[in-house]
């Protein structure tokens, strides 16, 4: 059971609870200050004009909400989108989040529509959310949608008894929200997490194979870099690596500067994982209801998630061109001492070479996907919304950038593990890995020209078994976030 209370939630938490379907519930004093801003938010509206309460919305917000039925209105008119349905475990997470926002105090919702929602989300009676209908300053069609449902006007995904008696005032405090955008971002930490710690794994593996200088991965040289993500990286090298004697002086840098590259990638994770849990936490409703009435603003602009979710797909694209430089260095008989493309068939055998392929094309994707949301904007409403941050755009193309990392990962995982055979390794680190991939239905010791594609499949299968913690609980990505002052 997941009590929420109103407090930052961690994205590992949020994506635990959305894809195994935990159970929700509020604790009593977050029921206390749901009902507190309720009755608040209904002085405010005795005494004067209350956005979306007892006014239209956008363009219309100096215009008094017409007759009875205005909150049902809001809701049909709002919940139009495009695009695929999302999966089931994003449609939890923006529930989740929602509900742990109306737990803060702060939107005035009411405490029966709050039972509602807890009610859908704990029974599994989802509501059908698209992809396209927001641009960053609030999941409107995607919570409205679910309005819709919750009184039974659109079908639900389990059998559902509608909600009776919506209130009218509940409508623009529910869809006033970027829930599922932060439940998205959520999952998407949530999923590079784990990733990262594999980065690190597949790097040690491929600088054994290739008898890279670990001085490069020395505490003094993360020291030197700056970096703080640079450390924990070095670190995890060090302990996965173990003594190791140089082929070389000085290497490449897809294995020299590995630590700086992937280190930006595990401060910019840090950064954003922290700035998530607390705008699941926050009461960013419009209007906002305080102690003496409701503030009108718009801190739900989500212009700081968008810049942290570029700046996180961009270090992820810095980082991927070493990645390649790795596998370019594993076919290279004169790096790697071993057959060219690791092939030990006859003259002309092409071994892995089709694996750096497939690498580059999935490096194309990520960078692609790199663009930065940031710079995108729209006018809306007669212009009475000039700006827009994207947000959701970046989190799709988080999205997509995952799903190509997990490519590029396994692509250097199935190579580094053909060298380190080849070469007969001893490492604890190899065998572990390698234990992995047979698990998955994966081989290694055929070094023949053959098809290699169950192998890659087999290869992104063991990706999560190989992204345990490989350093201290302390720098995990939630307890980093905490640390960072989020």
């Amino acid at each position: 059971m997941l009590n929420l209370d109103g407090s930052p939630l961690d994205c590992g938490r949020i994506a635990r609870a959305a894809r195994f379907e935990e159970p929700v519930a509020l604790t009593s004093e977050a029921w206390a200050r749901v009902a507190a801003a309720h009755r608040g938010a209904a002085r405010a509206t005795e005494r004067g004009p209350v956005y979306g309460r007892n006014t239209g919305v956008g363009a219309n917000r100096d215009v008094a909400a017409g007759a009875e039925g205005h909150g049902l209105r809001l809701l049909r008119s709002h919940a139009a989108a495009g695009g695929a349905p999302l999966p089931g475990e994003a449609v939890r997470a923006m529930l989740l989040v929602r509900i742990n926002q109306i737990a803060v105090g702060g939107s005035g919702i009411s405490p029966q529509t709050t039972r509602a929602l807890l009610s859908m989300l704990n029974t599994g009676a989802l509501p059908s959310v698209r992809e396209h209908g927001t641009v960053g300053t609030g999941d409107l069609a995607a919570l409205a949608g679910a309005g819709l449902t919750l009184v039974g006007e659109r079908p639900a995904d389990a059998p559902w008894a509608p909600m009776r008696g919506f209130p009218e005032t509940d409508a623009l405090a529910l869809i006033s929200s970027n829930a599922l955008t932060l439940g998205r971002a959520a999952l998407a930490v949530a999923d590079l997490d784990p990733l990262l710690r594999v980065a690190t794994v597949t790097t040690a593996l491929s600088a054994l194979a290739c008898r890279a200088n670990p001085e490069a991965f020395s505490a003094e040289a993360a020291r030197a870099a700056v970096v703080p993500g640079a450390a924990t990286v070095a670190r995890g090298l060090r302990e996965l690596m173990g003594p190791v004697r140089p082929a070389r002086v000085q290497d490449a840098f897809g294995f020299r500067a590995a630590p700086q590259v992937q280190g930006v990638v595990v401060d910019a994770l840090t950064e954003l994982a922290g700035l998530v849990g607390s705008l699941t936490a926050a009461a960013q409703e419009n209007p906002l209801v305080v102690a003496d009435g409701v503030v009108h603003h718009g801190g739900f602009h989500m212009a700081g998630l968008t810049l942290r979710l570029d700046a996180l797909r961009l270090g992820l694209a810095q980082a991927a061109p070493s990645l390649l430089g790795r596998l370019r260095a594993l076919s290279d008989p004169a790096v790697t001492g071993l057959p060219a493309f690791l092939a030990t068939g006859p003259a002309g055998s092409s071994g892995t070479m089709i694996i750096e392929y497939t690498a580059a094309s999935a490096y194309g994707v990520l960078r692609a996907s790199a663009a930065p949301a940031s710079l995108e904007t729209v006018v809306l409403s007669r212009g009475a919304e000039e700006d827009a941050s994207f947000a959701p755009l970046a989190v799709r193309q988080t999205e997509t950038a995952t799903a190509a990392l997990r490519t590029l990962l396994a692509c250097e995982l199935l190579t580094a593990l053909r060298a380190l055979s080849l070469r007969g390794s001893d490492a604890s680190v190899f065998h572990r890995a390698r234990h992995a991939l047979r698990a998955q239905g994966g081989e290694d010791d055929d070094t023949g020209d053959r098809d290699l594609q169950e192998d890659l499949d087999a290869a992104e299968r063991a990706l999560p078994q190989l992204g345990a913690p490989l350093v201290p609980q302390s720098d995990t990505v939630s307890e980093r976030a905490e640390a960072s002052g989020f």
